[in-house]
This record gives structure tokens, C-alpha cells and sequence, in this order.
């Protein structure tokens, strides 16, 4: 097997992240066809989206410990089948009921690759390192929601909606058979007491008690909630008000995506320069300035394509900035629980983000108000959270590791 810190484990790693985003942008071109041919409305095709982000969310509680305590391997090769399974039943279900519940069940396995892969970054660049790496990660993962529109616009013109869930369930085969065949263990801090509950609430607990922790989670949960309020309604403002073609949203969303590239490529250049906190408080800065100005265009009347597009941009490079380095700064310090702690965040990122989904989806009337208003508030938050709650802080020592014998 090559090196855990080769470039093919990070590209590896890299899918593995980008299994949620690639599982949401594929399809958001079809997201209009789906109210025709299911004959429902706005609300209950967003919730296709809300529901994935449920699963996503709270199943992170689980992989999280799974992969402290049998490793990382086993917990990705289990959920990674899972989202195999679930994929093929969102390509064969006849009701939005049904794409509803496959959704779920596609999200319950996909959460593994994020939480896990985090975790792998931070078992072998450790907490310093690891905030440049996942820059770079994110740059090219950004290729999935750039990509994944035009590509699923394609696919649902030339083949409909279902082919879009078909080419997710061949993604999953070929990321299971490359983490059999490349990625070798890298927790070498197994606790054998990870999953016990005693010792599961502990470790929360030590984590909510940590000021710092909670800062740089609610930075990610409220700037990823910016990106996913985008998600929720860009297809119906752009495609039902604006009259754009799958083909030609799919390229929209991926000119706003090339702003993410840009701030994780940043983040990744001068991180080790500046250091965590001030990228994320550029960060932050950039997206609530991005938001201010497309909130405001959007109660001036103004819906034209650059009204909603630059401000995005903005908003969304600001974000690039934000999230790997908050992410490394909340996993960093924790070695021995880095897959809890992990969990942990994505768990109230995904959660967070659900609820703003289902927000704009209930606010949506078809004008772009709803949604830029929900990305500005989210980026208000965002900021507010950088700026009250996260301060440079060394390392924050971890409870004792289990003893050489204890471990398996």
C-alpha cells in the first residue's frame, strides 16, 4: 500500500470528503423535473436535500467512535457499502416518499467519508499541518460541486433524473475498492473504551466545556449553512425565475464554486503564515460582506444573474478561507479522539444546515430574497462566532490514551 502522506491517499481522502457535496450537486439541476414527475411541491422535493443532511448529521455521531475504537478502515468499508445500496435505491424509487427515505439511507453511509477522512488527516499530518492539508483537499474537492451541475444537467437532459443516482452508485464502487486497496490503518490510538457510554458522554462533555472547540464549530456550521441555503434555493431562483437551462445553472453554480478554490487555495498558501485564527476571521469578514451585498440587492428588486452570482462569489471565497482552517483548528488538539471530535462538529455543521434548508425551502416564493437573506444571516452569525469565540490557544492536552496492553 502507498504512504498514508502519499499523493494518491490524498486524493483518495479528498473523495472521500467530497462524498457529500458530490451526492447533493449532482442532482440539483434535477430538483425542478422532480416536482413534475412526482407531481408534488417545492417543499417536499427540498426535502430530498433536508433529509440527507439529517442522516449526514447524526450518523457522524456514530462513525466518529466506531473509527476510535475498531479504526478507520473498518468504519469506511462499512459505510461506504451502505451508500453503495442506498444510491441504486434513490435510482429505482417511484415516489418523492421513497427518494425521501433513500436519501436518508444514502446519507447515513456518506457521512462516513468526511468524518473518517478528517480524522486520517489528522492521525498523519497532526494539528499544524493538518489545517494546509485540508486547504488543499478542499480546493480540489471543490471540483465535485463546480463539476457535479453541469455534469448533472447533462445527465438529466440527455437521461433523466435517474442517471444522475446511477453515476453516484458507480463513484461509491470504485471509492470502496480504492480504500481496500490503498488506504492502510492509520489510528494508532484505538481506545477500547471509545463506544462505551460512560466514556462517550465524557468526552462530549469535555468537548462542549471547551470555549475554543465551540467557537470554530459554530464558524463551520454557520459558514457551511451559507453554502447549503445557496444549494436549497439556487435551482428554483435560477432556473424557475430566471428561466436558465439545467445545462447553463449547472455552469452558474460552478463559476460561484471557483470562488471556494480560490479561498482554499489561500487558505492553503498562507495558513502557516498567518496562522488559523486571523484566516478565519478574514474569512468570515469576506462572506458576511459577500452576504450584506446580495441581501441588499435582493430586497432592492434587483434579480438579475450578476446580482446573485457576485455576491455568492464573495461570500463563498470568504468560506474557503473559513472552513479548513476551523476544521483543523476544532480536530487539532484532540489526537486521541480526533474521529469524536470530528463527529462531533460535522454533526452540528449538517445539523445547522438542515434547518436552514428547510427554512428557505418554507420561505421560498421564487424571488431570490429567501435565500440571499439566509445566506447573509448565516454569515452574520458566522462572523459573530469567529469573533466572540475563537482565540489562538495551545493545544489543549487529551484525556490519558488507553495503555499499550488495553489496546486491541
Amino acid at each position: 500500500m502507498p504512504r498514508p502522506d502519499s499523493a494518491l491517499v490524498r486524493v483518495l481522502l479528498t473523495a472521500l470528503v467530497a462524498f457529500g457535496p458530490l451526492s447533493t450537486d449532482l442532482y440539483l439541476p434535477a430538483l425542478p423535473t422532480l416536482v413534475t414527475v412526482f407531481g408534488t411541491d417545492v417543499p417536499s422535493v427540498q426535502l430530498t436535500l433536508s433529509a440527507f443532511l439529517v442522516g449526514f448529521a447524526v450518523a457522524q455521531l456514530f462513525y466518529g467512535p466506531v473509527s476510535d475504537r475498531f479504526g478507520r478502515r473498518p468504519a469506511l468499508i462499512g459505510g461506504v457499502s451502505l451508500y453503495i445500496l442506498a444510491s441504486l435505491l434513490c435510482a429505482l424509487a417511484a415516489s418523492i416518499e421513497a427518494l425521501v427515505a433513500a436519501r436518508l439511507f444514502q446519507a447515513l453511509g456518506a457521512c462516513c467519508g468526511p468524518v473518517v477522512a478528517r480524522a486520517v488527516v489528522r492521525d498523519v499530518f497532526g494539528r499544524d499541518r493538518a489545517a494546509g492539508v485540508l486547504a488543499y483537499m478542499a480546493m480540489a474537492m471543490a471540483l465535485a460541486p463546480a463539476v457535479g451541475p453541469v455534469l448533472g444537467g447533462l445527465l438529466t437532459e440527455g437521461f433523466g433524473w435517474r442517471a444522475t443516482f446511477l453515476l453516484l452508485t458507480g463513484f461509491g464502487v470504485l471509492v470502496l475498492a480504492s480504500v481496500l486497496l490503498l488506504l492502510e490503518e492509520t489510528n494508532t490510538h484505538r481506545d477500547p473504551d471509545a463506544l462505551r457510554p460512560e466514556r462517550l458522554l465524557g468526552n462530549y462533555l469535555l468537548l462542549l466545556r471547551d470555549r475554543g472547540y465551540l467557537g470554530f464549530m459554530f464558524t463551520v456550521a454557520f459558514a457551511y449553512s451559507g453554502i447549503f441555503a445557496f444549494i436549497s434555493g439556487s435551482s428554483f431562483v435560477l432556473i424557475g425565475r430566471l428561466h436558465l437551462s439545467p445545462v447553463a445553472y449547472g455552469l452558474s453554480f460552478g463559476l460561484v464554486v471557483i470562488g471556494y478554490m480560490a479561498g482554499s487555495f489561500l487558505a492553503g498558501r498562507y495558513t502557516a503564515r498567518l496562522g488559523i485564527e486571523r484566516m478565519i476571521r478574514l474569512g468570515t469578514g469576506c462572506s458576511l460582506a459577500g452576504g450584506a451585498i446580495g441581501a441588499g440587492l435582493a430586497a432592492a428588486g434587483m434579480e438579475t444573474l450578476p446580482a446573485i452570482l457576485v455576491p455568492m462569489f464573495l461570500f463563498i471565497l470568504g468560506t474557503g478561507l473559513t472552513l479548513p482552517n476551523a476544521m483543523a483548528g476544532a480536530v487539532g488538539p484532540y489526537p486521541t479522539m480526533a474521529g469524536l471530535a470530528s463527529a462531533l462538529l460535522g454533526f452540528v455543521q449538517m445539523g445547522v444546515a438542515a434547518l436552514v434548508g428547510i427554512l428557505v425551502g418554507h420561505l421560498s416564493d421564487g424571488a431570490s430574497l429567501p435565500m440571499m437573506g439566509s445566506v447573509a444571516a448565516v454569515a452574520l452569525l458566522a462572523w459573530l462566532s469567529a469573533r466572540g469565540m475563537v482565540r489562538a490557544r495551545p493545544p489543549r492536552p487529551d484525556p490519558p490514551a488507553p495503555s499499550a496492553s488495553a489496546r486491541p
